[in-house]
């Protein structure tokens, strides 16, 4: 197995989920806010979830998103 080949593909697709997750997120929040659905300056608790089924892995990351 090729390490430098398996660490340049991981680092290619977190940094495709890390761009894509952002801009959904930011769509989100500015069409709740836009609808009164949420509040400006309320904290929204966030969860992302990370499978590969293949390998038996399910990774949670919990966190919290502030609006200002």
């Amino acid at each position: 197995m090729n390490e430098d080949a398996l660490n340049s593909s991981i680092r290619k697709f977190l940094k495709e989920v890390g761009v894509t997750s952002q801009r959904e997120i930011e769509k989100a929040v500015r069409d709740a806010v836009a609808s009164g659905k949420v509040r400006g300056g309320a904290p929204l608790a966030a969860r992302m979830v990370l499978t590969i089924e293949p390998l038996g892995l399910t990774h949670e990351v919990d966190g919290t998103i502030r609006i200002e």
